[in-house]
């Protein structure tokens, strides 16, 4: 386990669980908690035994409910009220947004366990997860017009992306709150479990990520389809199919993959994220905030 204030997280056979812990508050978002869940995507992505983590809320009544409308100390809720001569500064920028792009340059996949209310920053931040994962006992809201604000977190990247357009209008625009049923009929859930079965359903999935595949191939695969589908035309995704596939079929994994799959036995990848990610990645210039 390592020590932070607001989240819980630990390792076990090579699955990290980041728990947002505030229970007294819904585990309400804040600073000091973005803070700290960047910092655990940090130490995941620096830990070369840990393939795949998992993020769930500590309790059973909310996943997040949000930010955190009576912060300790009082002070501003939605964002900084520091008076800037620029909107580029950096007191400016929204701290779920900062939050999801750490999610979104995560070399592993990220699984989703939502567990109870997640409204707000609380539905936002799941929006770069590869999965997601839902209670039957789980309530879902886009609220921001509700609260005189906008969507934040670049959900207006994500939520299009995995549910279309059509629907993201529709829980953005009434902001109401919905049921686990409407998310998974909408697309974004992939599945709803009774409560006592969330986290075991979720380790399940991460358990047959983390022992059936090549962590760089996994790296690259979760960066391929979550940044390639924005090429204007598919031959770009060819491009690094093509390198990919290249430097991928030279690699001890692969040469892994054949032999375990001819031995009917369970593999073991000796390529690390840490030395052995192909010398094309990543492919893309990574932007900054402006």
């Amino acid at each position: 386990m390592t020590d932070f204030a607001q989240i819980h997280y630990g390792v076990t056979d090579g699955i990290a669980t980041i728990t947002l812990n505030r229970p007294d508050k819904m585990n309400a978002f804040t600073n000091v908690m973005m803070r700290e869940m960047c910092a655990a995507f940090d130490l995941v992505d620096a830990d070369d035994a840990v393939r795949a983590v998992i993020v769930t809320g500590w309790g059973e009544r909310a996943f997040c409910a949000g930010a955190d409308l009576t912060p300790d100390g009082g002070g501003d809720v939605f964002a900084s009220g520091s008076q800037v001569e620029t909107l580029s500064d950096e007191r400016v920028r929204d701290s779920g947004g900062r939050l999801t792009l750490r999610i979104f340059q995560c070399k592993k996949p990220v699984i989703g366990a939502i567990n109870g209310a997640a409204v707000g920053i609380g539905a936002t931040m799941q929006l770069p997860m590869d999965f997601r994962l839902a209670s039957d006992t789980a309530r879902f809201g886009f609220v921001f017009a509700r609260r005189g604000i906008v969507p934040e977190a670049a959900s207006s990247w994500f939520l299009p992306r995995l549910v279309g357009m059509q629907q993201a209008l529709e829980w953005c625009m009434t902001g109401r709150v919905f049921d686990a049923a409407e998310a998974l009929a909408g697309g974004l859930v992939r599945s709803v479990h009774a409560p006592g079965d969330l986290l075991a359903e979720a380790t399940q999935l991460a358990r047959e990520i983390a022992d059936n595949t090549a962590p760089v191939s996994i790296a690259l695969t979760r960066a391929m389809l979550w940044r390639l589908p924005s090429a204007e035309h598919p031959i770009a995704a060819h491009e690094i199919d093509s390198r990919a596939i290249y430097r991928r079929a030279r690699s001890g994994d692969a040469a892994e993959g054949i032999a375990s799959f001819l031995e009917k036995r369970p593999p073991i990848y000796p390529d690390k994220i840490s030395t052995d990610m192909p010398d094309f990645f990543p492919w893309w210039d990574e932007p900054v905030y402006k």
